[in-house]
């Protein structure tokens, strides 16, 4: 069965401004509750090819990926996949205008689990979809206080 998480949400603040600062892979483990470090494989700043890796915390196990880079348009898309691990995934961040001060974003999480993980699919999905909304609305906070 394969995973498929979308949430969005609307961040009083302009899609420069939210696009420059969600695609920077460096702000991931502050805005991210689950994501508790990202190190460079390539040079910064994030470009179409480059890769990181990601230290996360999900349903009480610990999980160390790499993401590459696979599609990147400035403030417009981002496109990060990784093949390894019992659960390849693609993440991918969407921004689009809602006015000059108004940004929508959207998180989209999918990808085909195997092995143990393909069973527990339906309940990772419903964990996945509770913790990107929140992560979204930790950064609608974080980018909205500033």
């Amino acid at each position: 069965m394969a995973v498929d998480v979308l949430t969005a949400i609307s961040i009083d603040r302009p899609l420069v401004l939210v696009a420059d600062y969600a695609a920077d892979p460096a702000n991931a483990p502050e805005w991210y509750a689950n994501i508790a470090s990202v190190s460079w494989q390539t040079p910064p700043p994030a470009t179409l090819g480059s890769r990181l890796d990601f230290v996360a915390h999900f349903l009480g196990r610990r999980l160390s990926y790499t993401y590459e880079i696979v599609d990147f348009v400035p403030h417009e898309r981002l496109v990060m996949r990784t093949a390894q691990g019992p659960f390849p995934m693609e993440t991918t961040y969407t921004w689009t205008s809602q006015g000059e001060r108004r940004t929508r974003m959207t998180l989209r999480n999918r990808g085909e689990p195997s092995g143990f993980s393909a069973v527990a699919a339906p309940v990772m999905s419903r964990a996945m979809h509770r913790a990107t909304t929140r992560d979204l609305a930790r950064l609608k906070s974080l980018l909205e206080s500033r």
